[in-house]
């Protein structure tokens, strides 16, 4: 080699698709000058199902199931989305009591997703204990998916109108009891890790992002709150019952990796004031009997609309025209005015919003999802840019990427 030529310092690494520290099937093309990030490529499509086109081809109910597989950690905000979407197209609202139940799900799901959010970010940067702890935790919250729904993950629970059905007393007592011992456990989370020397130096002014970049991509959830900018859903556009609940919006200050880390332990003590301020509205309402029918406002969980009514009836009392027109509901599915909706909402990673529309048709004419973890990752070339490899995957983990509402 001659005296003066010149030598490349910079070269490139494959990351992933089978990385653990990916969240999934992702594929980074990394340019490294040494072990600093020059340039991060995302390649994506590797869990491609085409789900958009397969809900155009199904009937306005029976695309429901989809939107479960999508973030397969946060299974009911994803079909609540869509519930809402069918809502706002055949103009139908729902009752008091499914409002709520919907809202503590929603509140449990947000805790599902953040405790193994947190957990394997803590094992990417070295820290075990935290994920065993979580996964305990998990299995409870699970189980009252079960309890409820039937379905420890795909619950196929909030539908277009309210509910799959009611649910019991003793269900809701365990989660009374539950909620009130989880923030112990969250307590427990923190003392482990808020002040570990290798946690925070691991996550600390790592990953900046700017309020101004994160207006600029398009980016939601604990990532933009960590700019400092308040801004949720559930508050600035409210759906359900959110705007009669009493709850804060964490914030952070320095738009970082720890703030991202802090601002989810904050959202899940704020999901337990929520979840508790439910159940005691639940306390308060009638509870069902002689003097209130099913269709009371305040007992049925799904609307007598016969726009969505897809409600379980009593088909012997009521006879054969009833079984026959029951049958053709599930079969053929309704058809609702030629109209376009955009419905969103602040799911536990970010906003995740539904466009529909329909043209006369049982069958969406066109679906498009917006998911929030497709724009985050849209943003992680300029997040990791002069950071080195090992701080890559600590970005990543703040994003909180999960992929089957990726790849769709």
């Amino acid at each position: 080699m001659m005296k003066n030529s010149p030598i490349k310092k910079t070269f490139q690494l494959n990351f992933g698709p089978q990385h653990p520290a990916a969240h999934g099937v992702l594929r980074l093309i990394l340019n490294l000058d040494g072990e600093q990030v020059k340039h991060a490529e995302p390649h994506i499509g590797l869990l491609h199902r085409g789900t958009e086109k397969l809900i155009e081809y199904k009937t306005f109910i029976q695309s429901l199931p989809y939107f479960d597989r999508l973030d397969y950690v946060s299974m009911l905000a994803n079909e609540h989305t869509y519930s809402l979407a069918l809502e706002n197209l055949f103009n139908v609202s729902v009752s008091v009591k499914a409002s709520l139940i919907r809202i503590v799900f929603l509140e449990l799901t947000r805790l599902l997703n953040h405790l193994i959010s947190l957990t394997t970010h803590a094992i990417d940067v070295g820290a075990l204990t935290p994920f065993l702890w979580a996964f305990e935790e998990r299995e409870k919250i699970i189980e009252f998916y079960e309890r409820a729904s039937g379905a420890r993950i795909h619950a196929n629970f909030i539908r277009p109108g309210g509910l799959s059905q009611d649910i019991n007393d003793d269900l809701l007592n365990d989660i009374i009891t539950f909620n009130l011992q989880f923030v112990s456990r969250i307590h427990e989370l923190e003392e482990l890790l808020n002040i570990n020397r290798i946690w925070t130096l691991r996550l600390r002014n790592i990953g900046i992002v700017t309020m101004q970049e994160a207006l600029t991509f398009g980016l939601s959830g604990p990532i933009l709150r960590g700019t400092g900018l308040a801004w949720d859903l559930r508050k600035t556009q409210p759906y359900e019952l959110y705007d009669f609940i009493d709850f804060k919006i964490p914030t952070g200050l320095n738009s970082d990796c720890y703030d991202r880390y802090l601002i989810r332990i904050n959202e899940i003590y704020e999901s337990t004031t929520i979840i508790a301020q439910c159940l005691d509205r639940l306390a308060t309402l009638p509870s069902q009997s002689d003097e209130l029918p099913d269709e009371s406002p305040f007992t049925q969980v799904m609307t007598d609309s016969a726009k969505l009514n897809s409600a379980k009836r009593s088909l012997i009392k009521e006879g054969i025209e009833e079984l026959i027109h029951h049958f053709k509901t599930f079969t053929e599915g309704q058809t609702p005015p030629p109209e376009t909706t955009y419905t969103s909402t602040e799911a536990p990673k970010g906003e995740f919003g539904v466009y529909l529309v329909s043209n006369e048709n049982n069958r969406p004419y066109r679906c498009k999802i917006k998911a929030p973890g497709f724009t985050h990752l849209h943003a992680l070339n300029i997040i990791t840019k002069n950071h080195f490899l090992a701080d890559t995957v600590t970005i990543i983990g703040t994003q909180d990427i999960v992929f089957g509402e990726v790849d769709r």
